[in-house]
């Protein structure tokens, strides 16, 4: 893989000073710290999520959430998914679980839906699991959250999901490729979004007083954003795409602006300029950004005991990239640490619960990969 360039960010205000420095070489696959075991195929999967019993949940795009037996590889269908907008980045998006679904069998997907003339936005529905021995169904279905507004086009929904340690649901929202959203109020588009479990808007949300979608926010200034995660200290780190350069990984405040499209640290596609994160220093720059980019997808952070060195680390897929890059985090503060080239559209990135690390590959026929330490 060819070197890359990025820059570490070492404040958290955007006035910070910036500098570049030389990526991390791809580690060669003879120096991985990992063996590589494919588990099974699915056609365009997006996301994974363990259950308690060691089996996943694994959304494919079109429209259809699989059941797995990671060790026998026996694959079910999971029937009651809503109906989705697929084309272009569209479809069905993320899965994850309630902090409580060992006792309540609620989980949580996100997707793109139709719209009037034309229009689409992501939405997020919980629903009730309900096992069986050929997959099982889900009941009572509710859309809890929508993008608003709906608009045209294909691209940029975000939608990924994450409960925080004090139970509350949050949600990536990207800016549909149409930029002012993201510093609008009034749409939440282009924002990072907390809401209860139920759908509902915390009283202690930064813009809560504000009421309607602008209640929602939690920080906003955001492009494409395909990755959330919280570390063992409660913080909250995401990455987003950037346009022509600058992909982000982001330390998310209560309130923040991160500026886009105001300022990127890269440039409109076709070269028109962007201004820099350091030119405004009210808009809060990244940690870590990348140019030549690595289209980022999926991320944890690793608190296994199978790769004790990683104990800590972000581990974010790499689309365009065709890698897992692995981030070190030091307290507020983050680098990138090493890149390991898979050859191949790495769209999400989880931890099994016996602390395996699992890759779900991108297309027709992406694989289902389990690492485990050499």
């Amino acid at each position: 893989m060819k070197q890359l360039s990025l820059k570490i960010v070492s404040a958290m205000a955007a006035g910070a000073a910036s500098f570049a420095i030389a990526a991390p070489a791809a580690v060669e696959k003879s120096q991985w710290p990992f063996s590589v075991t494919p588990r099974a195929n699915f056609a365009e999967p997006w996301a994974m999520t363990f259950l308690p019993d060691g089996t996943a949940l694994v959304t494919e795009k079109r429209g259809a959430l699989k059941h797995i037996d990671v060790e026998t590889g026996a694959v079910h269908e999971i029937n009651g998914v809503p109906e989705v907008a697929y084309g272009g980045q569209g479809g069905l998006g993320d899965v994850i679980l309630h902090p409580d679904f060992a006792q309540n069998n609620v989980i949580y997907l996100s997707y793109a839906e139709h719209g009037e003339d034309g229009n689409r936005g992501a939405a997020v529905a919980r629903a009730t699991l309900k096992r069986g021995a050929d997959g099982g169904e889900l009941l009572d279905t509710q859309v809890i959250w929508r993008q608003s507004p709906k608009v045209s086009g294909k691209g940029h929904y975000g939608h990924r999901l994450a409960f925080g340690p004090e139970g509350k649901l949050w949600i990536t929202s990207g800016e549909r490729q149409k930029f002012t959203p993201a510093q609008d109020m009034n749409a939440n588009l282009g924002k990072v979004i907390r809401l209860n479990d139920d759908g509902s808007v915390p009283a202690d949300n930064p813009f809560a007083d504000q009421g309607g979608v602008t209640a929602q926010i939690w920080s906003l200034g955001h492009r494409n954003p395909l990755g959330i995660a919280f570390d063992a200290q409660g913080r909250l780190w995401e990455h987003e795409m950037g346009p022509e350069g600058g992909d982000e990984f982001n330390l998310i405040q209560k309130g923040g602006n991160y500026g886009y499209p105001e300022v990127s640290n890269g440039n409109h596609y076709g070269g028109r300029p962007i201004p820099d994160h350091d030119t405004r220093p009210e808009f809060i720059a990244p940690k870590v950004s990348w140019t030549p980019v690595i289209s980022p997808a999926g991320l944890v952070i690793y608190s296994g005991e199978r790769f004790a060195d990683w104990q800590g680390d972000a581990l974010l897929g790499g689309l365009s990239s065709e890698g897992l890059v692995r981030v070190t985090l030091n307290g507020d503060e983050a680098s990138e640490a090493a890149r390991y080239n898979m050859k191949a559209r790495i769209r999400e990135v989880e931890q099994g619960p016996a602390g395996s690390v699992w890759l779900l590959e991108d297309g027709d026929r992406g694989r289902l990969l389990e690492l485990q330490p050499k």
